[in-house]
Order: C-alpha cells, then structure tokens, then sequence
C-alpha cells in the first residue's frame, strides 16, 4: 500500500508571504494601480495567479488581469534573479520531510506557484530530490479544481484513499475535498484554523511535530 503526503508550498512548507506581497505591491504601481492591502494578499496565496488577480481587482477587466499577471511574475523573477529572494523553510519543516521519506511515505507538491518558481525554491533549501511528483499552476487548472492532486496521486501510483493533502489554505482543503482524498490543514500559514475545519480538513496542525503525530 502507497502512503502518499500531497504538500502545498507557500504558507505550508516555505514562509513566502513577504515575497508574495512585494511581488503584487510593484505589479499594482506598475500598472498605474493602488497596491491592495497586505491582508488581502494573503487570503489569495494558493490561487492561480489570474484568480488572484481576479480577487483583488473585481471587475478587472481581462486585459489588466494579464497586465497584472506579466507584471507580478516579472517583479518575482527580478528578485530571483538578483539573490534577493527569501523564502524560508518553516522550522522543523526539513526534519518532517526526511522522517516522513524515511519512513516510507511517498512525498509530493501541489501549488499554486509556477514550476521555475517551486524548482527554485526547493533546490535552495535541498529538498527536491525528495519529491516524486511536483504539480503547479503551469499545468493545472487554478485551486480548488482538483486536478493537480489527482495528477501528483497518479504520478506516485496511489490512489485517493491512500494520499492525505496538507495544506494552509480553504482552497487546499477544498481541492482534497473535491479529490476525495483526506485533507490535514497546518496552523502557521494564511488562513485561521476555524476556517480550514469548515472547508473539510479533519485535523489542524499545531507545528510540524504535531503534523507527524496526526500522519502516524
């Protein structure tokens, strides 16, 4: 039997929210647009970048939802570029990983990031090589729409009922959900634990070490 731990990226494995907001807060100026709050953008971290923008900016129009897009993912490569970028491991996050591997669980990522951005971030904290099946925004449909879930159970020749998604987000949940796969939500990143009960997860985690114990 595959025991398989589907894990969202931002706000689950990496804190990247500051990255997130200056990336949208020089994406709004740059096209002549007041930058939304801070709070407003972490309530879209894990969406699809248009659905991101689509929620931000109701009633933008389709051609400044591409602007913004184009504008956003050009702040995010300049400062990936230069070596600025910062994108932390949460702690205790590295040593979860490796237990779980260890142990036999087939590992996997489902994100709203793109896959330049999810190999770069994990080839700086190491962690790639543990990953059998890493899914992104490029190729799927925006969350919740379960497709990147069921592409990483495939990949990894497991079934729904064997994978559990683990996520900070009510669109993680919700795209376990819509999987039919089990969803634990994690207390440290963008969303509040209450919410992330009402989507569906079974569990919230307090930390990395109480996310194992619930995985156990």
């Amino acid at each position: 039997m595959t025991r398989l731990a589907v894990f969202d990226c931002d706000g689950t494995l990496v804190d990247g929210q500051a990255e997130v907001c200056a990336a949208m807060e020089a994406a709004f100026v740059s096209c002549g647009l007041p930058p939304p709050p801070h709070h407003a953008v972490r309530r879209i971290v894990g969406l699809s970048l248009p659905q991101a923008m689509a929620r931000l900016l109701p009633g933008a129009d389709d051609e400044t939802v591409q602007a913004l897009d184009t504008a956003y993912r050009d702040a995010f490569r300049a400062r990936r570029a230069s070596g600025a970028l910062t994108e932390p491991l949460y702690a205790g996050i590295a040593d979860l990983l490796a237990r779980l591997k260890g142990s036999g669980w087939e590992l996997a990522v489902a994100t709203g990031k793109s896959d330049r951005g999810l190999s770069h971030c994990l080839a700086v904290h190491g962690i790639g090589g543990l990953f059998a099946s890493l899914q992104t925004a490029d190729r799927h449909p925006s969350k919740p729409h379960p497709a990147m879930l069921l592409a990483a159970i495939a990949d990894c020749g497991a079934a729904p009922g064997e994978a559990v998604m683990i996520g900070d987000t009510a669109y993680d949940i919700a795209m376990a959900r819509a999987a039919d796969v089990r969803a634990i939500g994690v207390a440290w990143g963008y969303h509040e634990t209450a919410e992330l009960i009402a989507a569906g997860a079974e569990a919230v985690a307090r930390d990395p070490a109480h996310l194992a114990e619930l995985l156990a």
